[in-house]
């Protein structure tokens, strides 16, 4: 499972900067149609909030793939 950082000057990062930022997708475009798709999970819940604050702890998933959110 991949970790990303929270970076130190921000309270949370939203789902789809999450994910693009992590790699699991190419753009933002794409994110945010996986998203609406309801293909991406955190913490085991289909979730379709593309703007969705993840503050840390937060384990998000798309395609066999996961990502823990940390501070």
């Amino acid at each position: 499972m991949q970790e990303l950082k929270i970076r130190e000057e921000d309270e949370f990062i939203k789902l789809g900067q999450a994910i693009k930022a992590a790699g699991l997708v190419e753009s933002g475009v794409e994110a945010k149609l996986v998203i609406q798709d309801g293909q991406v999970l955190v913490n085991g819940q289909v979730e379709t909030q593309r703007g969705k604050k993840l503050t840390g702890g937060e384990k998000v998933s798309y395609k066999g793939q996961e990502i823990l959110i940390i501070r």
